[in-house]
């Protein structure tokens, strides 16, 4: 009978099985780590792994930034064959960048190398947080230091994404010592009159944002982005004080004099483009 036909219908819709969720193509969703809400993957990487529901800006790899920002096919690597040694004899470190370097198919944290953005050549760096979340140890600082003097022979604008947690431990203070190179190698840059744009990208923390992330001509960050030295928790505890909500944003940097621009992800490569511009308008070298 038509009545017994709706009687059968199940009131509650039920859970998949595990054997059906194994069926779910791994990758084919992701959730955005912010609000939390499910984003369709091929969606997420057509929108540069920016959010559609809230608009986080999600962490992008090296390979893929520079896809997203230089002109296309126009990308020459430096340094390719510099590769993390282990000064301090630290414990698994050397099979923990391995592995990271068949995770992420690239030798170190940082990409440097030299390319075009709407016509203008720059030497370019670009920092990955897949590898060792981005922290700075010798090879990194070395990397950079190299991409500062090609930038300084060459007279192209720098241009440098961070994302980083900081100076990597496992080398001691060889890592710290990056800072003090690169911001000396940044000096000499600077004196050439070479224009350098620093991005701020989530996160930039620690000896990085402490040292050559913010000593751009211009420096700029993605929205939201995670940027500072010593982590909340630290400094609440240090100054007996409660912070901002937003403190350490990319927003409360911009609005406290230290960073020049906010620029969402899909803006970036015109901004850049328009900052090159001014800066051959100008008689920059």
């Amino acid at each position: 009978m038509l009545k017994d036909f709706f009687n059968k219908r199940k009131k509650y819709a039920t859970i998949p099985s595990e054997r059906a969720r194994k069926d779910i193509p791994e990758g084919l969703i992701a959730k955005c780590e912010k609000c939390g809400k499910i984003n369709f993957a091929k969606e997420l990487q057509k929108n540069l792994n920016v959010c559609l529901h809230c608009g986080h800006h999600h962490s992008v790899s090296a390979p893929d930034r520079l896809l997203m920002i230089l002109d296309q096919e126009n990308f020459f690597e430096y340094d390719v064959d510099l590769i993390s040694s282990d000064p301090l004899n630290f414990e698994g470190y050397l099979d923990k960048v391995k592995k990271d370097m068949e995770k992420t198919n690239i030798n170190e944290a940082v990409v440097t190398g030299e390319g075009t953005i709407g016509g203008y050549p720059v030497v370019i760096g670009v920092m990955d947080s897949r590898f060792r979340m981005g922290s700075m140890g010798s090879v990194v600082g070395e990397k950079i230091t190299r991409a500062i003097e090609k930038a300084i022979i060459k007279k192209y604008p720098f241009i440098l994404f961070s994302a980083s947690g900081g100076a990597r431990m496992q080398e001691g203070v060889l890592s710290l010592m990056q800072m003090a190179k690169t911001s000396a190698a940044l000096a000499k840059l600077h004196d050439r009159g070479i224009l350098f744009i620093s991005i701020l990208t989530n996160p930039t923390t620690g000896g990085v944002s402490a040292s050559f992330a913010s000593l751009g001509d211009i420096n700029i960050a993605e929205p939201h982005a995670l940027i500072g030295f010593a982590g909340r928790r630290i400094i609440e505890q240090t100054i007996r004080q409660k912070l901002p909500e937003d403190f350490q944003t990319a927003e409360f940097l911009l609005k406290h004099g230290q960073l020049d621009m906010v620029v969402h992800r899909k803006d970036l490569k015109q901004t850049l483009t328009k900052l090159l511009d001014l800066h051959m308008v100008r008689g920059g070298k």
